[in-house]
């Protein structure tokens, strides 16, 4: 009886810390990369028609919490928040002022609505407003 309290207790013990793992290296995968989008929800304009010759880039800076990226046509930068699952994104500042379309405004607009973030089993950085999928980034191949 003894010896399966003991089993029982090493078990719970085993689960809980690797869940604490599984959140960690999710949280860890979001740094060091180079996200960019291959999905945007909501708008009425076809992805490559928003973007038809650059994709959105997205990428966070564990040290300073800032992310920075271009969106299709203009350089930006904006503070992030981590908590958990939950994100937020402050105003993004531009770092260039060309016009470009409807897509940089979408992108811009979508990006200070999201409240969580999700890293997939495909690796794939989704950003959420609540549980709705709005963005949906793959990892760059130029890093």
């Amino acid at each position: 009886m003894k010896t399966t309290k003991i089993l029982s207790l090493f078990i719970f013990t085993l689960i809980i810390c690797s869940c604490a793992s599984t959140k960690k290296v999710a949280t860890d995968n979001l740094f060091n990369t180079t996200w960019e989008l291959e999905y945007l929800s909501g708008p009425r304009i076809a992805f490559d028609g928003l973007y038809p010759d650059k994709k959105p880039k997205i990428t966070f800076n564990k040290t300073t919490n800032k992310v920075e990226g271009n969106n299709s046509c203009n350089g930006y930068s904006a503070d992030y928040t981590l908590n958990g699952d939950g994100i937020s994104f402050g105003e993004p500042v531009p770092t260039t002022m060309m016009f470009c379309g409807e897509g940089e405004k979408f992108f811009l607009n979508t990006i200070k609505k999201v409240n969580k973030y999700k890293i997939d089993n495909d690796g794939k950085l989704n950003l959420m407003i609540d549980d709705i999928p709005m963005m949906r980034f793959k990892k760059s191949a130029q890093e």
